[in-house]
């Protein structure tokens, strides 16, 4: 059974897991407020999923605002402790996958020192997180490959040296996907190649961008990245929205055209990240879909 998701922001529910404030407005007051809320939003956010049989979530970057920053010294593993386990049983009990997927300045490859520890605090909050909530290896954290800089190969092996000296914290959850510009499903495997990473499949990204592979092969390529302790595949799917510049996400699903993306790879295992703009909409409208074509079988 396929597991349908949707990241970070429910339009049903009236509240928001990913509010924030400007750095300049900062105070431990303010950061307290506003993660106790994010929380509580997200124990209704997943509460509404159960009820609607997603099991799938993405937990927002900014459920904790400025977590990696120096300015925070608030001990918020300790202050919300209780949440925390409350949240963590719930995902537990009811084996709904969680994931989380760091900005695009999380950049593993970079020369640059200051955004490469910038980098790497944002990494550890992400696992930190997920530690929190008392979630195992199986709950990742996503993230591009990084930049190209001239030379490929070269920005390849700087990824690869720089993952080898990360602490094992980020390196248990830590996976890669391929991009719509610079790396490939090739090339990410490359990388799984020297280091075991797994790869993430991204629809739209490999359209985009790719080796010649149909998105069936190059799913049971990155497929085959996966360990058990790393759980079932997770692939993000979404569609080109009609009009607008490569790579922009679709306000809605086509289901004309996930049905024929399903038709294709129907005997696979897999866990699906829908990033189409209106959410829990049209993961509810996948769902219906995948069980229609369950009982026509």
């Amino acid at each position: 059974m396929i597991k349908v998701g949707y990241p970070c922001i429910n339009h049903s529910i009236g509240c928001k897991t990913d509010s924030r404030f400007k750095l300049k407005n900062y105070s431990k007051e303010r950061l307290l407020q506003t993660v106790n809320n994010n929380l509580s939003c997200l124990l209704k956010v997943l509460n509404f999923n159960l009820d609607n049989n997603i099991y799938f979530f993405r937990i927002s970057s900014d459920t904790i605002p400025f977590a990696s920053h120096p300015i925070c010294k608030v001990n918020w593993k300790e202050e919300f402790k209780d949440i925390f386990e409350q949240i963590g049983k719930f995902i537990n009990k009811n084996k709904i996958r969680i994931s989380m997927h760091p900005d695009q300045f999380v950049i593993l490859n970079t020369d640059n020192r200051k955004i490469l520890k910038n980098s790497i605090r944002e990494l550890i909050y992400h696992c930190e997180l997920l530690d929190a909530l008392n979630l195992d290896e199986t709950a990742k954290v996503q993230i591009h490959v990084g930049g190209v800089y001239g030379n490929k190969d070269l920005s390849i092996k700087k990824f690869i040296l720089n993952y080898k000296r990360l602490p094992e914290i980020i390196k248990k959850r830590l996976v890669i996907e391929n991009d719509d510009k610079n790396y490939s499903v090739k090339d990410c495997l490359k990388i799984y190649e020297e280091i075991g990473i797994p790869v993430v499949f991204d629809t739209l990204h490999h359209e985009a961008l790719n080796n010649g592979e149909n998105i069936r092969e190059a799913m049971l390529i990155c497929f085959k990245t996966w360990n058990n302790k790393d759980g079932m595949p997770m692939i993000d799917y979404s569609q080109q929205e009609k009009g607008k510049k490569p790579g922009t996400h679709s306000k809605t699903i086509n289901i004309k055209k996930f049905k024929s993306f399903i038709e294709k790879v129907k005997d696979l295992n897999f866990d699906m990240m829908l990033e189409i703009k209106d959410k829990e909409k049209s993961a509810l409208k996948a769902l219906k879909i995948l069980k229609e074509l369950k009982k026509s079988r």
